[in-house]
């Protein structure tokens, strides 16, 4: 229970960051936040932890949200991920985090397939 507990307050925490910083990033780029805006309900928020925590850590992802990940799209992926990823605190990591995304929504896409 206590892991469940502190996954769900990462999200909390990660959510609250990108909302602070994403309007402030984009106030010039209206498309960009449209984009943002769209992709984020497309994703159960359990699942939207769980691949936040296999990218800027080190966990795993179950079949089920990798399915939800595909039925996102990689557009959506990567838009969501490179915005946290843009973050100051982790941009110094940006390739790494980005390479992670990649093989994940690789990984998936694999699963889905044979599923």
């Amino acid at each position: 229970m206590a892991k469940f507990n502190s996954h769900i307050s990462m999200l909390f925490i990660v959510v609250a960051l990108v909302c602070a910083f994403v309007p402030v990033y984009s106030v010039d780029d209206n498309e960009a936040k449209s984009s943002w805006d769209t992709c984020i309900v497309k994703i159960s928020p359990k699942c939207a932890l769980d691949i936040i925590t296999v990218v800027f850590g080190n966990a795993t992802i179950t079949d089920s949200c990798c399915h939800d990940l595909v039925q996102e799209g990689k557009v959506c992926h990567d838009t969501l991920i490179k915005y946290i990823a843009d973050r100051p605190a982790l941009i110094a990591c940006e390739s790494q985090y980005l390479k992670k995304s990649d093989d994940l929504l690789a990984h998936c896409v694999t699963i889905s397939k044979s599923a």
